[in-house]
């Protein structure tokens, strides 16, 4: 399974991270979380800083593009396998450097990628 690090959780049953976050520990995944205020989701704690996680294969944001900035180097230093843009955080510049450090960005929703067998 994917160690999977949320960016931008919330508590909210509406938002999608929230969604993301019960769908990938449906599948069995392990996740971590970054959000602005502390908070959980299933047996999922919201880390409110950059905790220095290991072994993050996958990154999946829930930060818009204009509030990314704080979130690049931190992520770069993490070095997972992919990037995953959602919907509405797409950021070419931000994807640009993924590549050059060999970390594959994709734009895609992470909870479709969990529902047809694509994660």
């Amino acid at each position: 399974m994917k160690k999977t690090l949320v960016i931008g959780a919330s508590e909210n049953p509406e938002r999608y991270s929230n969604k993301a976050i019960r769908a990938l520990r449906r599948h069995g995944h392990e996740v971590v979380a970054i959000a602005p205020r502390s908070g959980k989701v299933e047996d999922v704690d919201f880390e409110t800083q950059q905790k220095e996680f290991t072994d993050i294969d996958t990154v999946t944001l829930y930060v818009g593009p204009q509030n990314q900035s704080g979130f690049v180097e931190y992520i770069m230093k993490l070095n997972p396998k992919r990037v995953i843009f959602n919907p509405g955080t797409e950021n070419e510049e931000f994807a640009f450097r993924l590549e050059k450090a060999s970390i594959e960005p994709e734009v895609a929703c992470t909870l479709v990628l969990l529902s047809t067998g694509q994660y």
